[in-house]
């Protein structure tokens, strides 16, 4: 059996490391850390005394030449009982940029060097204080858009989305045991392999990674938002939605088709999720108007890059939504459509637009909803706001975890060499079996950096604040 080894062990790092933790500007108080095993020392020249473990201390904080830079509390944390696992000084003194300075320069006049973005957190990781996922999830706490997203993150900082990862990766660990003990004892009369045993051990594991899959989808749709493209015909009434939904006048609106020439983008919120409207120039054939043409240009590369579609058409001219027909063919493949009947305010029993007068194979081909509504009247815009807080995972954040798009495409790897597993243990293909069980396991340990790359690391830990 294949053992992994994680890659997190003690730094023991020779440097000891400064920056400001708090942001730039004015503020009542900010916050200067120091990690590493200089701390002791520099502690000792800058506060002439070396603070008593975990308790807050006044000290006066004095330059090279001995002139004053501000006064305040001094807390420090001995090894390995801080956030990074290495000796850790934090300053908090008064706000503001030259106090600031003059503090992190003495530290490094010192001995300490200026951090790298992420290397507080990066030295808790490698010092096995938080997995990879927590890490993450501290980033994605501070960039929190919305108070749902802030709670997801939470949730992961906490430590729950790396457990429901772990408690499916020790099941599966259990599940190639008994698959590998089956290999290595072919003589055996019991038929492990097709045994009901195992079946329930390999539905099990599917099912715990669907739960975790299905939160980290949630999570990632959290932390990141959705982008919703509106496109359409000319005058089919795509800016007056985009102001309806956005609460404000954003787009111009006008009988003139062709109005709408450049991409225009509002960020809204619904249900605690940040979402970011893009609406679009009308697509229909080529005018001569190389402006006009560059404009459905970017609107279908708009399109192609969004999250959802929502395609709007005029359902008092085209209730059988011929335009959509007409474009479908075109518009990129795996984009998913909500599908816009407008200005039913000037239909005779406007609701009438759903079902009656709309063609059925509408209805195939990616089209997941089809909502009849008047942006000018508001009339159907709360079903629309329902229908969009739907595709956002409404509701509960519980089982949700703040997530990233690598988490989500690792999980949905593991899946699927669970699901190859399946399909070989069926056939008694026990050693290909195996070799998907120990794939699966991998991606999973992708997920808390049990088996990540340098590169990747550098990459996650690059994007965050200096003082983290």
């Amino acid at each position: 059996m294949t053992v992994t080894v994680p890659i997190r062990a003690v730094t023991g790092s020779p440097d000891t490391i400064v920056a400001a933790a708090t942001p730039p500007g004015r503020g009542g108080v900010a916050v200067v850390r120091v990690s590493g095993p200089a701390v002791p020392q520099i502690a000792a020249a800058l506060l002439d005394v070396l603070p008593p473990a975990r308790k807050a201390m006044l000290s006066r904080w004095r330059d090279a030449a001995g002139e004053l830079i501000d006064i305040g509390l001094a807390l420090y944390f001995p090894a390995p009982h801080s956030f990074t696992g290495e000796h850790v000084l934090e300053l908090q003194g008064h706000g503001g940029n030259v106090v600031v300075e003059q503090l992190v320069a003495r530290v490094v006049e010192l001995g300490a060097r200026r951090a790298r973005p992420g290397e507080f957190s990066e030295r808790a990781f490698l010092n096995d204080r938080i997995d990879l996922a927590q890490a993450e999830a501290i980033a994605d706490l501070i960039d929190a858009g919305s108070r749902r997203a802030a709670q997801a993150a939470l949730r992961s900082l906490q430590g729950e989305f790396s457990q429901a990862v772990n408690a499916t990766r020790e099941a599966l660990t259990q599940l190639r045991v008994y698959v590998e003990a089956a290999i290595d004892f072919p003589e055996e009369e019991i038929d492990f392999l097709g045994s009901e045993e195992l079946r329930a051990r390999l539905v099990d594991v599917q099912q715990r990674l669907a739960a975790v899959l299905h939160g980290a989808e949630r999570g990632a749709v959290l932390t990141r938002g959705l982008t919703i493209a509106i496109a359409g015909r000319p005058n089919a009434g795509k800016s007056t939605l985009m102001n309806a939904l956005a609460g404000q006048d954003v787009a111009i609106v006008t009988p003139i088709a062709g109005t709408t020439r450049d991409l225009l983008r509002v960020q809204i919120e619904i249900n605690g999720v940040p979402m970011e409207l893009i609406d679009t120039a009308g697509l229909r054939d080529a005018t001569g108007d190389a402006i006009e043409v560059e404009g459905m240009r970017r609107a279908r590369a708009a399109i192609g890059r969004a999250d959802h579609l929502l395609f709007v058409v005029d359902a008092a001219e085209d209730p059988a939504c011929r335009a959509f027909e007409e474009e479908r063919a075109s518009l990129p493949e795996g984009v998913a459509v909500t599908l816009i009947g407008n200005k039913i305010d000037l239909i005779d029993g406007n609701s009438g637009f759903i079902g009656s007068n709309l063609d059925q194979s509408v209805m195939a081909g990616g089209v997941g909803a089809v909502l009849g509504l008047s942006a000018a009247t508001g009339l159907g815009m709360d079903s629309l706001r329902r229908h969009l807080g739907g595709l956002a995972g409404e509701g509960s954040n519980e089982g949700t975890f703040s997530a990233r798009a690598r988490h989500v495409e690792a999980l949905r790897r593991a899946s699927a060499h669970l699901d190859e597993a399946c399909h070989q243990l069926a056939a008694k293909q026990g050693e290909l079996a195996a070799f998907e069980l120990r794939e699966a396991q991998r991606e999973l340990g992708e997920v808390v950096g049990d088996v990540s790359s340098d590169e990747l690391l550098g990459h996650i830990f690059s994007s965050f604040c200096i003082g983290k």
